[in-house]
């Protein structure tokens, strides 16, 4: 019986390796976005960084205030060699009307089978919605950091600010 607790208890209780850490390649992605057009993690590889911002819900206070900032300061972004998304797993008509909604002049993806934001490690399983989690992956396709300490009404100032202190360059 004492072999036997400590195997139910790792059968409930089992650390859960993070499926994209920093140093990894990152997973490929496909997803459609909110302007329409399919963008993959590959199309970036060897020219530039790119920062994936996901989160929970659409049209939910948070989410709607981390939209605007990336919306009304994404000229922050933007002096560095990057590309930069919002990305969620809510369907692609909802991405859509947000986008337009907040004036998101970037793109919105969805991803409505969970898949990425499940080999992203960022899916709330008991919920089934992505945490609020940004991933800055360099232009080799490298995961160079993961923040999960988000403050949505200066989200486009961080992100920058993290920009600057990994060393991606100007444009």
């Amino acid at each position: 019986m004492k072999k036997l607790v400590p195997l139910i208890a790792s059968l409930f209780f089992s650390v859960t390796v993070s499926a994209a850490d920093v140093g990894d390649q990152a997973p490929d992605f496909e997803l459609p976005a909110s302007d329409g057009n399919t963008y993959r993690l590959s199309d970036y590889r060897g020219d530039r960084a790119v920062v994936i911002a996901w989160y929970p819900k659409a049209f939910t206070s948070g989410c709607t205030v981390e939209c605007k900032s990336l919306a009304e300061n994404g000229h922050l972004i933007e002096e560095f060699e990057v590309a930069y998304f919002m990305a969620s797993v809510d369907p692609l008509a909802d991405n859509t009307a947000f986008a337009e909604e907040n004036d998101a002049q970037f793109p919105i993806l969805s991803d409505e089978d969970k898949r990425i934001a499940e080999a992203y490690d960022v899916l709330i399983p008991v919920i089934g919605v992505a945490s609020r989690t940004t991933i800055y992956i360099d232009k080799d396709g490298v995961i160079a950091f993961i923040d999960d300490d988000i403050n949505p009404a200066t989200s486009a100032e961080d992100i920058a600010s993290r920009l600057e202190a990994l060393g991606v360059a100007r444009l």
